[in-house]
């Protein structure tokens, strides 16, 4: 396999932390590209169970390089801290395993301080931020107001910058949020406590991947999220801050020429969401909560219940045209086994008139669900490796999504472990 792009179709929190430690065995370098420490890619493997946060998933595979590319929102005391507790799980994490961008701006004390703050003057407008400073951070970095971690390697030079910032940065919290605002004082030491450490870790990606591509190492993408929280394309302003769709991955990871050859679409067998926004197959009551037991849906980054329901064709043959994905690994599919009937969203009702196509933002809360049944299978099938060995109902289902939404599922994961998947 060539390079190639791992992306959420959906919310997010389809899975792709488990393709993606699945297939880092037929890659060289896997990058992040995108995003901070807002989702979390839970991995499971034969050296446990992990949710990884901004760490790469092949991380796990010895031999594999791993990158957090320019894009990223890097929080040195977050990332840390997680290489602490992946190392304490014996994960060997080095200078060789992991290269961070020296592009990479830094997210900082503030930021977080920011998410919290403004969360709590939206009140119950509020864009249902897991207030680990994701947007702050990015608005500062669009507005020229980060630092970025190669000044790192120049102290004279960062001080004098985080400064400037800081300056800044103090009249908004106390001027607009009324809060404390920070020291120089306490910025240099959270510098020194967690910024200097990642020293050994900066590299130029952009020359690291010019040399991979020139050797034909494999590359492997991994995005966080899903389309529609997408900044661009997803259901505004409920998205997230950045960019998860497949195009953006070669200018997040540090070289914009590199080419990316597939695109692997993660799709979870019924639609979850976390936070705010609409969410037209939403499921509420017993039903929810049958479906959110089933499949322990609760988030890894923050541990609040997701929303659930049925399968949306509507926004998953979106995200796929979104992503450009040229294939789709199916997730979860033994969670719909003690389901009766088989729900699939498969049109919108919009102001009486059915649809197809995924409507603009403003119009989504208006949307209502049309919805078909398909038979289910009614034993458990986590322990199935071989597309035949399935029930027939089970094959039908899949069959019926790759029809209906037009791109090959080749993968069908049923469990959570690495080898718990179907390869067709």
């Amino acid at each position: 396999m060539s390079n190639c792009a791992i992306v959420g179709i959906n919310w997010g929190d389809e899975g792709k932390g488990r393709m993606v430690d699945l297939l880092t065995e037929q890659f060289d370098v896997v990058v992040r590209y995108q995003g901070g420490g807002n989702a979390g890619h839970t991995v499971i493997n034969e050296k446990g169970k992990f949710a990884l946060h901004l760490l790469p998933s092949g991380i796990f595979r010895e031999g594999v390089v791993n990158v957090l590319g320019n894009g990223v929102a890097l929080d040195c005391e977050s990332l840390w801290k997680e290489m602490e507790d992946i190392r304490g799980k014996g994960v060997p994490i080095t200078p060789e395993n992991l290269k961070v961008s020296e592009r990479a701006s830094l997210l900082l004390p503030w930021h977080r301080e920011l998410d919290s703050l403004e969360e709590a003057r939206l009140a119950d407008k509020k864009y249902g931020s897991t207030k680990q400073g994701i947007a702050p951070f990015y608005s500062d970095k669009f507005q020229k107001k980060t630092v970025m971690a190669g000044e790192l390697r120049y102290p004279e030079k960062f001080k004098a910058h985080l400064a400037d910032i800081l300056e800044w940065k103090n009249l908004i919290l106390r001027r607009v949020y009324g809060a404390e605002g920070y020291t120089m004082e306490q910025m240099e030491a959270w510098v020194s406590a967690w910024g200097e450490k990642l020293c050994p870790y900066l590299c130029d990606t952009g020359k690291f991947f010019r040399e991979a591509v020139a050797q034909n190492r494999r590359i492997l993408f991994e995005a966080q999220l899903g389309s529609l929280r997408d900044l661009d394309y997803g259901i505004y302003p409920y998205t997230t801050s950045s960019n998860p769709v497949a195009a953006y991955a070669p200018v997040g990871a540090g070289l914009p020429s590199m080419k990316i050859d597939k695109v692997i679409g993660v799709v979870k067998a019924y639609s979850t969401c976390v936070g705010e926004g609409p969410f037209t197959c939403e499921w509420f009551g017993e039903d929810a909560e049958r479906l959110r037991k089933e499949g322990n849906e609760y988030g890894a980054k923050t541990g609040r219940p997701r929303r659930v329901g049925p399968i949306d064709l509507v926004a998953t043959r979106y995200g796929i045209q979104v992503q450009g994905a040229t294939a789709i690994a199916l997730t979860k599919l033994d969670v719909l086994s003690y389901l009766e009937r088989i729900p699939v969203c498969t049109r919108y009702r919009l102001n009486g008139v059915e649809t197809d196509d995924f409507p603009f933002p403003a119009l989504l809360p208006d949307a209502e669900p049309v919805t078909e049944y398909l038979d289910g299978w009614h034993c458990d099938i986590s322990g199935v490796r071989k597309w035949q060995e399935l029930p027939s109902a089970a094959r039908a289902y899949v069959e019926y999504l790759e029809e209906r939404l037009e791109c090959p599922i080749p993968y069908v994961s049923v469990g959570p472990e690495r080898d718990a998947i179907i390869l067709r």
